[in-house]
């Protein structure tokens, strides 16, 4: 199975009482699938899966399946951790209606490479889905060399990889040329999407996303189908939105920048995170409202490619 296109990580909306605010989640994921996303990812880093309860995971991940049913998309769940076999029971026991689950590179307890690939070879034979797997570098202080993450391509029942790495290196550069063809690479850096789906990423997992769904759509669009002065336009125009929305630890800005704009309704973030500072929401307000105040200068229905839902 091959994924591509725009997945969404959404936020986990909370009310004024600290509770998830499931309409405001299922209304948000209904308006980013509207905008062109090909499909939700549900308790990614972006949802703060790790501070919600077991109830409350269940029902983030619940409004997310009840809306990819509707609306026949893909639903990627995040799942797992930094200790293997609890890492397989939890994808052991998903949810059916999800289409992948994605399990991050173990953290913390610093694996051998080789230790990372028998991780994951437990994890895609225990779970009933394919397996995206999450490397992250600079949250798991686990770096994996080209050669590791193309044995890891090759594991039964690993579809692909949500690609973090923190830039564009010799390490990415070897793996995207060497890339199975039957391997989803999904962009995960929202600052380097644009290098990483040109190199050949089949798609992206963007957390600038549930701001400015439709600008990422387009950008992966633009890329996948060839349109190549659309897609480095929109890179460089969405660049500062990205720097701007990562000022502080995700999903910080980003939930700021939905609450002020009405479309969930409070900035909270759960402790140890702090809310956002009105500078850094400032910032990226202005960032937001710069990154569509021209006119693109690409002819986007001359080479087929639709911009919609851009702010107003």
């Amino acid at each position: 199975m091959t994924f591509n296109g725009l997945y969404v990580p959404l936020v986990t909306p909370f009310t004024a009482d600290d509770e998830v605010a499931a309409d405001a989640l299922e209304a948000l994921a209904h308006e980013v699938l509207d905008a062109g996303a090909t499909g939700l990812v549900a308790l990614g880093t972006t949802g703060e899966p790790t501070t919600l309860t077991g109830a409350e995971q269940a029902r983030v991940i619940d409004v997310c399946a009840r809306v990819c049913a509707e609306r026949d998309a893909a639903l990627i769940v995040g799942a797992g951790s930094n200790a293997t076999l609890d890492s397989a029971r939890a994808l052991a026991a998903l949810d059916p209606r999800a289409t992948a689950a994605l399990a991050v590179v173990p953290y913390y307890n610093r694996p051998s490479e080789d230790g990372v690939v028998e991780h994951f070879r437990a994890l895609a034979a225990a779970s009933p889905v394919p397996v995206l797997i999450y490397h992250i570098p600079y949250r798991t202080s686990r770096t994996l060399s080209a050669e590791t993450l193309c044995r890891l391509a090759e594991l039964p029942n690993v579809a692909g990889f949500k690609y973090t790495a923190g830039g564009i290196d010799e390490t990415t550069v070897t793996f995207l040329a060497r890339l199975p063809e039957h391997t989803s690479v999904l962009a995960g850096d929202d600052l380097f999407a644009a290098p990483l789906l040109a190199l050949g990423a089949t798609g992206a997992i963007l957390a600038c996303a549930n701001v400015a769904p439709a600008a990422y759509a387009d950008l992966v669009t633009a890329w996948r189908t060839g349109a190549l002065d659309a897609g480095r336009e929109l890179g460089n125009r969405l660049a500062p939105l990205a720097n701007a929305l990562f000022s502080e630890p995700n999903p910080i800005v980003v939930k700021a920048v939905l609450a002020a704009q009405g479309r969930i309704p409070t900035p909270s973030v759960r402790l140890p995170l702090l809310a956002a500072s009105q500078a850094s929401l400032a910032a990226a307000m202005t960032a937001l409202a710069e990154s569509f105040d021209a006119e693109l200068t690409t002819d986007f229905a001359a080479i087929g490619v639709t911009p919609g839902g851009r702010p107003e």
